[in-house]
């Protein structure tokens, strides 16, 4: 047994995440009710307004439209529907909270999008986010079409096939850009380092999620982590234990371009390396009394002769950032790389009618510290660039720095 292995019982568990799906909403039958007392009912039945909220200006807009308006596309003056213009007064709504993983869905988009959380893996295989107002690819997978045809974390996307991205949802630039296995997408991108945009041809094919790897270099001893999901924690157990069997001391977990997953699969990864009870991150709601802290488990296997050290990027993202915030603030830890991505907020889905929902912001991860994920990320100790041209070569600067700092 080496001996900066702690030795103790322990029961391992997989913990399994459903995503909570709670069933508010309405459903407006056909009366004689205007719509305005159709909606102000609604309004007054289930939500807080806040006092001094005039509404007049809505309605009087509805008023207008309903007089004047004239397509400029059709001879049909009601090109537009009552209820699509609700779904668009809605969608204005959530667009005024600045938050680009707070999304209304309708119909189509719904459907579109619940099938699409249920398995569908045909795509490009990358995550994509709205960044300072541009869509910015998060990761893309290993070894996916998106990973072998060269896009990069950070990589902005300009265009998909013909269409602009400016303005574009998350939502509508995913819809894009997935599509039927053998199918072709093209990508404008902006990258830093370059002058012109480039663009890259991307074959869609079936995507399966790698996990882990792990590899022996310099007397260190690496762990590569690709995502967060439900059979992560039995894969990074058994790595851990390839590292304690390997007899070496000096570990680095590598979480570049891995854009999360389970928050669950975090703190469980966390637990190896802190003492039960240690705050690995706090989930903060509206409310403050339903805040929850996340502790360590406690499996705790490793005393101070381990030397650890994390890499991140532009592509570490939500769940990678709460391991490598929770062991960094607790001393576990050095950070060698980039700035993170920033996501550190939480999602939940919500049936608004049987055939829309909202995929709405409910909660924020803070870091034993108090910081806000979302707020710029997490900063690395030592800050290494990433080097194109170098990485072409087969040098990895980042990792080479973390390797180093470890054999000091």
């Amino acid at each position: 047994m080496n001996n900066f292995f702690k030795y103790r019982a322990y029961v391992f568990g997989v913990v399994i995440v459903l995503l909570a799906v709670f069933y508010s909403g309405f459903y407006a039958g056909k009366n004689e009710q205007s719509d305005k007392d159709k909606i102000v009912a609604l309004s007054n039945k289930d939500s807080e307004v806040s006092a001094g909220v005039d509404f007049d200006a809505f309605w009087k807009a509805w008023q207008v439209i309903n007089e004047k308006y004239v397509s400029t596309n059709s001879t049909t003056t009601r090109e537009v529907t009552d209820q699509a213009r609700v779904y668009g007064a809605i969608e204005g709504m959530v667009e005024s909270l600045d938050d680009p993983y707070t999304i209304f869905f309708p119909p189509v988009e719904s459907k579109s999008f619940s099938e699409e959380i249920s398995g569908n893996f045909e795509g490009v295989g990358m995550e994509v986010g709205i960044k300072e107002g541009v869509l910015t690819v998060i990761a893309p997978l290993k070894d996916t079409p998106a990973y072998r045809a060269g896009i990069k974390s950070g990589d902005k996307i300009i265009k998909i096939d013909d269409t602009f991205t400016d303005g574009l949802s998350t939502t509508e630039s995913i819809k894009l850009i997935k599509g039927k296995r053998g199918t072709k997408v093209k990508l404008t991108i902006g990258r830093e380092g370059h002058d012109e945009p480039l663009i890259i041809d991307v074959v869609r094919d079936i995507i399966n999620i790698p996990t882990i790897d792990t590899e022996v270099k310099s007397e260190v001893f690496i762990i590569r982590l690709y995502n967060f999901s439900a059979t992560s924690p039995d894969v990074f157990r058994e790595a851990l234990r390839k590292f304690v069997e390997s007899g070496k001391y000096k570990l680095i977990i590598d979480l570049r371009g891995n854009p999360g997953g389970y928050l669950e699969a975090a703190v469980d990864m966390a637990s190896w390396f802190l003492p039960a009870g240690k705050i690995i991150v706090k989930e903060d709601f509206k409310s403050e009394e339903d805040a929850k802290l996340f502790r360590s488990h406690g499996y705790n296997i490793f005393n101070d002769q381990l030397r650890l050290a994390i890499l991140i990027d532009g592509g570490s993202a939500s769940a990678s950032e709460i391991l490598a915030g929770a062991l960094h603030e607790h001393g576990v830890a050095t950070l060698v790389g980039s700035q993170s991505y920033g996501k550190g907020s939480v999602q939940e889905l919500v049936e608004i009618t049987p055939d829309t929902s909202l995929k709405v912001t409910i909660a924020r991860w803070l870091t034993p510290n108090g910081l806000s994920i979302s707020s710029g990320g997490l900063t690395p100790d030592v800050e290494v660039k990433f080097d194109e041209k170098e990485f072409a070569k087969g040098v990895d600067v980042q990792l080479n720095k973390a390797i180093e700092i470890l054999n000091q």
